[in-house]
Order: C-alpha cells, then sequence, then structure tokens
C-alpha cells in the first residue's frame, strides 16, 4: 500500500518540507511541500536522498556492546545494564565530573538532541563539555553575548525586505544557509536582484553565490575583521553613521570610533588584499541603502579574529541604522521563546567561570574547546577524562589533529556513543546506542525557529512506528536515569514529568511569567496524552510568545492546534524586538565591550603582515554534511569531490596537474587537484568532513571513496582567544608537487 507524509527536512538548517511516499512500510521518496509555510515545496538534492538515508544498510538498528575487544550485536536490555556499569564504574571511582561529553550538530536537527543532553550533562555534574560549536558558530555567541547580553540573541538578514545585502565567508547557494534559516537562499537571492537590490559576496572563492552577486570582492583569507574595520573607519570618516531610533539605545560608539582610527582602507587593504576604493565604495553603498543587512558565516568565525569579525558584522548593521528594522538584521521569535516580558536589564553575559584543567582554557556557553579534548583524556591527574559520551558526532573527523583524538579515544576507561553509525569516532565505543532513522522520529526545531528568515511554527509526528526498538528519547532518558541514580528500568516519563513539574513551579512562583500564581497541577493536566517530549512541547509553546497561556489566551499557540496544521503555521515577517531580546546590566546595546575593545590590539598588530605562501580555506559541498552524508549513493557523484582547489598560475608554477602534497602544522596529505580561476592566488581550497579511511568502521561506500580529513592537518594549537573555537580557515601551509 502506498501513501504519502509531510516530514520537515532534519538534514541542514534550510528545514525544509518534504512530502514523502511510503510503501509497504518503507520511504520511497521524497519531494518539497509544495504548501509548506515555509520552504513553498523547495527542496536540495540532501532532502531528496531523504529514502536512502533513512533506508540505509549501514544504519546500525540494534545496540553493539563490546565484548572480549569485539562489538557485537546485543539486545536493549543488555546494552542499557552494559552503560549503567560502564558509567556507574567510571562515576563511582572518578565521579561525575571525570566524564567528557560530546555533542555533534545533528543534535541540532532531532527533538531528543534538543531536550535530553543538558539532562545527562546536569546528572554527571561534569564541566568537560564539548560541540562542535566551537568548530563552528561559538564566536558569533560570544559576541552576541557581549552586545546584547544573550548568546542567542541571533541577528539575521531579513531577506525578503533587504535592498542590499552583504554576504562574507558564506556560501548559502551550497550551504542553504546557516545560522539563517531560510529555505531556498538562492530563489531569494534572485528575488532581490529582481526587485533592484544588490548583493556583495566577500569571499576567497569565486563560490555560486559569489556568480551570483553585483559585487565579488576577494580578500585574503582570515582578514574579514580588518576589512569590516576598514567598513567602520570609512562611516566614521565621511559621517555615514546614522543609528536612526537606536541611538537612545547604544552605548560606546565613541570606542568604536577611536578603534577604527587606525583601520583607514588603505592602511588595511594591503593586509587584506582588496583596494581601499573597493573598501571605500562598499561602505558608502552600505549606507546609501534604503534597507541593508550584513551577513557573516563560518568564514568569519573559525578564523584567528573570529569573535571580533562576528561582532563587527553586527556594529556595521548597528552603525548604518539596520538593526531590528524590516529589511536589516532582525531577530527572529521562535514558538518555544519565552513570551515577551518587557524591556528590563539583565545579568549580561560573561565566559570563564571555569577553564580546562590541562591548556587553561576559559568555558565559554559551559563548553570547553573541543581542540582541548584530546589533552583532556591523555594528560593524567585529578580531573583526567576517564569516560565518554559521544551524541551525534564524529569529532575524529571534524576536530583539529583526529589521530591525536583517535588515539586518546582509544584509551579511554568507558566510552557510550549515540549513534545510527559505527563511524571513526564510535568505532572507539563500549557500548553504541543507534536511534531510529528520521521516519520513525519526531521532528521540530528547537534552535533554527531561533534563527528563522520568516517566524513559523511546524511541527512533524513520527510518520513510521518504532517496530518495536525505543526512540532517542527514550535512549537519553534511560541513561539520565542511570545519572541520577533511579535506574535504567525505570518508566523514563519520569524524566519528562520532573522537567515539566520542575519548569511549572519556577513558571508559576515568577510574578512575570503570564501564568503567575496559577496551580501546578492544574497545567499539568492540560498538556495531553501522549510521549514525554510532545508534553514538554505542548508547555513551551502554550508559555511561548504566541502560545494561548494555558487557557488564557484561547487563539494562541499549542501543540493540538500545530498538529492540525500539518504544512505549519506562518507567522508572520520578523518584527522589531529589539527591547525585549536586550539583556545587558546597562539595558543598552554594549557596542564596544571591553574584551573585544582589548583584542583589537591583537588584529593591530598583524596588519603589516604580508604573508607569502598558501593558505587553506575549507569548503562546502550541496550534496553533503559534515562527515556523516557520504555514504548515500545519491549524493556521492557531481562535484562532491574531495580535492584540493587551487588557481591555474599556482598550479603551473608548482608544476602540477594531478596531485600534491599539502603539509600543516599537524602532518600531511595527498590531494587530488582542481585547478580553477574560481579561487584566489595562494589559497588553497580543501571540503571537511572526508577521511573514512580507518579501519573498524562500518559505513561501506564511505570507505570506498575517503577522501582526506582536511582537520589532519591542524594541530589544533591556534584558537580564537575569546570564543576557543578552533583556526580552520586561513591556516599557513605548504604545498609541493607529489614527489
Amino acid at each position: 500500500m502506498t501513501r504519502t507524509a509531510l516530514r520537515i527536512c532534519p538534514f541542514c538548517e534550510a528545514t525544509c518540507g518534504l512530502t514523502l511516499t511510503i510503501d509497504d512500510g518503507r520511504v520511497t521518496g521524497a519531494r518539497g511541500d509544495r504548501d509548506d509555510v515555509f520552504s513553498a515545496g523547495y527542496i536540495c538534492p540532501k532532502g531528496a536522498s531523504f529514502a536512502e538515508l533513512d533506508n540505509d544498510p549501514d544504519r546500525l538498528t540494534a545496540p553493539l556492546v563490546r565484548r572480549d575487544g569485539v562489538l557485537v550485536e546485543a539486545t536493549w536490555d543488555e546494552a542499557f545494564a552494559a552503560v549503567a556499569e560502564g558509567l556507574g564504574a567510571a562515576v563511582r571511582d572518578h565521579g561525575g565530573a571525570s566524564v567528557g561529553v560530546y555533542l555533534g550538530n545533528p543534535n541540532a536537527h532531532t527533538v531528543a538532541g534538543a531536550l535530553y543532553p543538558p539532562l545527562i550533562i546536569r546528572g554527571l555534574g561534569t564541566h568537560q563539555v564539548y560541540s562542535a560549536s566551537t568548530l563552528d558558530q561559538m564566536p558569533k555567541h560570544v559576541s552576541l553575548g557581549l552586545m546584547f547580553g544573550s548568546p542567542v540573541a541571533f541577528t539575521v538578514p531579513d531577506l525578503d525586505r533587504t535592498d542590499y545585502l552583504v554576504i562574507i565567508g558564506a556560501n548559502p547557494l551550497v550551504s542553504n544557509g546557516s545560522v539563517a534559516t531560510a529555505a531556498d537562499f538562492g530563489g531569494k537571492l534572485r528575488r532581490l536582484r529582481r526587485r533592484g537590490g544588490r548583493l556583495v559576496v566577500i569571499d576567497p572563492a569565486r563560490t555560486r553565490t559569489a556568480e551570483l552577486a553585483d559585487r565579488h570582492l576577494a580578500p585574503r583569507p582570515g582578514t574579514d575583521a580588518a576589512l569590516l574595520f576598514a567598513v567602520v573607519h570609512v562611516l566614521f570618516d565621511e559621517n555615514l553613521v546614522d543609528l536612526g531610533v537606536l541611538a537612545e539605545h547604544v552605548a560606546g560608539l565613541d570606542k568604536v570610533r577611536a578603534l577604527a582610527g587606525d583601520f583607514a582602507p588603505e592602511t588595511v587593504g594591503p593586509y587584506c588584499g582588496v583596494d581601499a576604493a573597493e573598501i571605500r565604495a562598499l561602505a558608502r553603498e552600505l549606507a546609501a541603502a534604503p534597507t541593508a543587512a550584513v551577513y557573516g558565516r563560518i568564514g568569519t568565525s573559525t578564523v584567528e579574529f573570529g569573535t571580533l569579525g562576528s561582532w563587527l558584522v553586527d556594529v556595521v548593521n548597528i552603525l548604518t541604522g539596520n538593526l531590528d528594522r524590516p529589511g536589516g538584521a532582525m531577530f527572529p521569535l521562535s514558538p518555544v521563546a519565552p513570551a515577551p516580558r518587557g524591556h528590563r536589564p539583565g545579568r549580561g553575559f560573561a565566559t570563564g567561570r571555569w577553564h580546562s584543567r590541562v591548556s587553561g582554557h576559559p568555558e565559554v556557553l559551559s563548553e570547553l574547546p573541543v581542540a582541548a579534548l584530546a589533552e583532556e583524556i591523555e594528560t593524567p591527574g585529578d580531573g583526567q577524562i576517564k569516560a565518554m559520551i559521544t551524541i551525534a558526532g564524529n569529532p575524529v573527523l571534524s576536530a583539529p589533529d583526529g589521530n591525536r583524538l583517535d588515539r586518546a579515544l582509544a584509551g579511554v576507561g568507558f566510552m557510550l556513543s549515540i549513534d545510527p553509525y559505527l563511524n571513526e569516532t564510535t568505532r572507539h565505543a563500549d557500548v553504541i546506542l543507534p536511534p531510529p532513522p528520521p521516519s520513525r522520529s519526531p521532528h521540530f526545531d528547537f534552535a533554527l525557529n531561533g534563527l528563522a528568515v520568516r517566524n513559523n511554527a511546524r511541527y512533524s509526528p513520527p510518520v513510521l512506528p518504532l517496530d518495536g526498538r525505543p526512540d532517542e528519547a527514550e535512549i537519553l532518558s534511560r541513561i539520565a536515569l542511570v545519572l541520577y541514580g533511579i535506574g535504567y528500568d525505570a518508566d523514563p516519563a519520569l524524566v519528562d514529568e520532573q522537567v515539566i513539574a520542575t519548569t511549572l513551579a519556577k513558571e508559576t512562583g515568577d510574578s512575570s511569567s503570564p501564568v503567575a500564581g496559577r496551580a501546578v497541577d492544574e497545567l499539568t493536566a492540560m498538556l495531553p496524552d501522549g510521549p514525554g517530549y510532545e508534553r514538554r512541547l505542548d508547555m513551551m509553546l502554550r508559555l511561548g510568545a504566541y502560545g494561548d497561556v494555558f487557557g488564557a489566551r484561547p487563539e494562541g499557540l499549542t501543540l493540538e492546534r500545530l498538529k492540525a496544521a500539518p504544512h505549519g503555521i506562518d507567522l508572520g515577517p520578523l518584527q522589531p524586538r529589539l527591547l525585549d531580546v536586550l539583556r545587558t546590566p546597562s539595558g543598552r546595546i554594549e557596542l564596544a565591550p571591553p574584551q573585544l575593545v582589548d583584542d583589537t590590539a591583537r588584529l593591530r598588530a598583524v596588519l603589516g603582515d604580508r604573508a607569502g605562501g598558501f593558505v587553506l580555506i575549507g569548503r562546502r559541498h550541496l550534496r553533503s554534511n559534515n562527515s556523516w552524508m557520504h555514504n548515500l549513493p545519491a549524493l556521492a557523484g557531481g562535484t562532491n569531490q574531495c580535492t584540493v582547489r587551487m588557481h591555474p598560475d599556482d598550479a603551473a608554477e608548482l608544476g602540477v596537474s594531478d596531485s600534491v602534497v599539502i603539509k600543516g602544522p599537524a602532518g600531511e596529505l595527498v590531494v587530488p587537484v582542481e585547478v580553477t580561476d574560481g579561487i584566489r592566488r595562494g589559497v588553497v581550497s580543501l571540503p571537511h568532513g572526508w577521511g573514512h579511511d580507518r579501519g573498524g568502521t562500518g559505513q561501506k561506500l564511505a570507505a570506498r571513496q575517503p577522501g582526506a580529513n582536511v582537520n589532519q592537518l591542524n594541530d589544533g594549537s591556534v584558537l580564537d582567544p575569546l570564543s576557543g573555537t578552533a583556526v580552520l580557515n586561513g591556516i599557513p601551509v605548504v604545498v609541493e608537487p607529489v614527489g
């Protein structure tokens, strides 16, 4: 019997709506949902491959437990018993603080990944927490926290209404957008140009996005912060600053003016490799545009001055009066964000509440840098990591110096992985607990709705039954039950009910809450019967910005209403809401936080550098998403290849046309060459997520086309100091002909 079912795609940040074809209990096809309120039928190759990923024969369907040194299939009861024994011994002998936790990128795309890992971390009481954030967007969290008082007060470009868009260090036609959730990003850029708007792309490579631009600037990699500071200099120097309605809410304007004095385009241009006149033209056009937005992404984050660059993106938006207004950079309002409670000062944002044991790296957003994970496992002494939990992650490929981390994980006392694959990281686990495939899992974008370029709410219940296995929420709940001393065989619903009781007690006791003074039992009884994650989601929706406030606002949002709208609910375009998000102690935008002012000296000191040699940058693939989508036949061909891109003149000068040796601080790779004039001279580009050549893994297609792990060139010693983010772009390398 053939039927169709609706589903939100969980593979990247675009969150497109899909229509799945289901035949005899299997997903057999996927197409775009034309009635989806957010994506309107758009689909990319990853979404079209939903059936292949869902049915991948290499996905684990049963737990694996290590016996006599070998991972073998076990029952779920046996696997949970092994978890209780292994984690229990580590906590008993060394304390919960000795357990490290690594959270991979896919946690942002699942209901369970959003709701349950914090409970596990809290149950352990560990500070040894790591995630893909310090390989990605952590500089943005830090800059937002210091400026606005909240590290999740994300600003996104209002793509549907802007007149002038600057994209720096991003390739959304390939990545589908990131830290700006936008289905059909390319279509939005084309519509921008059709309505008379202009697009500027700043990137060392002539990417697919750059090919669409009215102007493409190709700076030397890693110099984005200096280039943006030069734009700020011009805005002040030519009296182009116009804060508009933001003026009364901004502190530190004169400090930024003074800092920018050292970054004239004529000074910065030679360092960036961009003509000073181009920088001045960019600043003038930004200031003159009716509306404008600057959007920066991973190319501005994973560099030596990542936090400075992320900060300056929003400084430019503020100085041109384009923050928090239609057509500018705006703050999305997620349906699970707390209901606005008016403008009030907050506690602000701080880092360094604790430090890593070995190198003393400061904590940021309750995490330590992934680059420090190997040394925290290897180095004996008080606080050494004795056990590891990885959830949906593969840091052996995604973190710097994977060979070192590979060796470190091989020596950890006990390791638990919650992951659908036997991959380069999970092969070291003592227990692997595989969650069910996407078709048998719910979907709601807890994190990504807070980044959406148009406010919306959508929910996908599982479209196929679990078929006897536990879902990911139950898997993680049972681990939490172990850590809280209750036992894995207790009712996993206890975890959700405890969260609900605690949350509602806090809300009803808060005089500023919309449910202040109401009885917890009354509110709990209004939640629907069903899985615990649905009860929690319903609670969050009801308490959220659009919620029904547990019946006090009958027209408001509930899970029942959301389920009744399978194509989603459009909550409208982004609205100005600066005063709702500001949580600095002063109640104002801190344009010149002391930490960023101090770090500017480090940037100023390198302006005279004219380094020669090659510089390495990363690259996105439309048919790939990090390391976990290289096992699908539908995505394995075309341009989805692990090659090093190099300018023809560089290739001719080296005398190479086939392969090259690339040498970095941590090692060297032999990689096929792809000669193209779409990249700046002196720059080489290699995609991330490859390197599937280690033994003992279970992804057969990926192993046949392993590629080279770009992060093996990087020893992880250079970090952005304010965020702890590994410098993955702008790395000096040596490139030589093979032999």
